[in-house]
């Protein structure tokens, strides 16, 4: 039995359950949360025993993480991402203060490492010689190269849009791939058939509880590198709700340790073309299925399967809820990319479009401090990149054409 740990509770009945390594969902069917004993925690840590650690990953934080004392982290270098001050787009955009949270320089490149690095923690916490998941993406490559690292066999089912970018990943780390000619819900069902026959660890974010608290880590860091100075507002890009809600947990945690004495607002991002959540908050009804039409696929989750937890993160909060048209991702990829040199595929920009048109709409009051996280990186979605950016000039070997290409294009060097 953890000592940090008191138990895991349903989201929707309030049942407890015991935390151990293969807890997954209630009875009624409801999502988990792992409760923590904050008086144990405060008596073995604060900021001064954090101060003298000089672990640089997301394991920084084990008195606020359900793993074994014994436990081995993970051989990859997960979390500790820079926190960029973004002080030129946040001109570009007419914000007072802006940060920029690089998660896409974790080691499969984007946030969902956290989660992964976790779930392998746990996975072998009991004792499981298999892993698998469903994912859009990026909770695949991260699942697939965390456990290669391990020496833990995966199975992986993703939409067939996913982008080959992300394929590759999932190829090179040796994981067997299954592409799904169907949706996110589609290949998510085929998943949890998969799972149950065969007994493989589940990974699945809104199947498993585990996973938020290693996504809760993020928050934990940016808090951290501000020196425990709370912005006004933290911005993410949503898809099923597990990013959104670990954040959200992580600064409940450390908000309840009396590591910050305030909590931020969140902003929670969605794409106009699958937004079930954020829709579901701006008509105060239940969340509805919602076609998965965006070209940010990590994010097109149009059947959200930790949506208790992220509404609940948003209410709490007093959050904004934004939606942006792919238009407007494409051009947050370009201007963050311009002002900052951080290159985020599309999803991983949705929160900096987001807080761009809450600026535009008066929603988000220019004098505020806020923190958009990058929760992806661009590599992974290089046809978006050059879609967002345009194609290079070709030019034949010679002054007179590249005179005439600058002519044309309106170069002046």
């Amino acid at each position: 039995m953890l000592k940090n740990v008191r138990y895991a509770k349903c989201v929707k009945c309030g049942k407890e359950y015991e935390a151990t390594p293969n807890t997954t969902t209630c009875e009624c069917g409801g999502i988990l949360d792992i409760v923590y004993n904050y008086d144990y925690i405060k008596s073995t840590f604060n900021k001064g025993v954090l101060s003298l650690n000089r672990e640089q990953s997301m394991w920084r934080y084990r008195p606020l993480l359900p793993v074994e004392p014994d436990s081995a982290p993970t051989p990859l270098r997960v979390g500790w991402s820079p926190l960029y001050k973004a002080d030129n787009l946040a001109k570009a955009l007419g914000l007072k203060t802006l940060y920029v949270k690089d998660d896409g320089q974790n080691p499969t490149a984007s946030l969902k490492d956290r989660a992964s690095a976790m779930a392998v923690v746990k996975a072998r916490e009991a004792g499981a010689t298999t892993i698998a998941c469903s994912s859009t993406g990026n909770a695949a490559s991260s699942l697939a190269g965390n456990a290669a690292a391990a020496g833990i066999p995966t199975y992986i089912f993703v939409p067939s849009r996913a982008p080959k970018g992300k394929v590759a990943q999932l190829r090179i780390f040796g994981a067997t791939v299954i592409s799904v000619d169907g949706s996110y819900e589609d290949t998510f069902e085929l998943s949890k058939a998969a799972i149950e026959k065969w007994g493989w660890y589940n990974r699945n974010a809104a199947i498993n509880p585990y996973l938020s608290e290693g996504k809760k880590t993020v928050t934990l860091e940016i808090m951290e590198q501000l020196g425990w100075q709370v912005p006004d507002y933290i911005a993410l890009s949503v898809g099923d709700g597990c990013t959104i809600a670990g954040a959200w947990k992580g600064l409940k945690d450390l908000y309840n340790i009396g590591f910050i004495d305030k909590l931020p607002r969140l902003i929670s991002v969605q794409a106009e073309g699958c937004c079930p959540l954020n829709r579901a908050i701006m008509t105060d009804t239940p969340w509805q299925p919602m076609e998965e039409n965006t070209l940010a696929d990590s994010i097109a989750v149009g059947v959200p399967r930790n949506a208790d937890k992220a509404l609940m993160a948003i209410r709490e909060s007093n959050g904004l809820v934004i939606n942006v048209s792919d238009d407007e991702i494409l051009a947050a990829m370009r201007l963050l990319g311009r002002t900052q040199g951080v290159f985020g595929e599309p999803a991983g920009v949705t929160g900096t479009a987001g807080v761009k048109k809450a600026l535009e709409l008066g929603l988000l009051d220019p004098d505020s401090t806020v923190v958009s996280v990058v929760t992806g990186n661009g590599l992974k979605d290089v046809a978006n990149g050059i879609r967002a950016a345009g194609e290079p000039m070709l030019v034949k070997p010679d002054m007179d054409a590249l005179l005439s290409a600058f002519k044309a294009n309106g170069i002046n060097p």
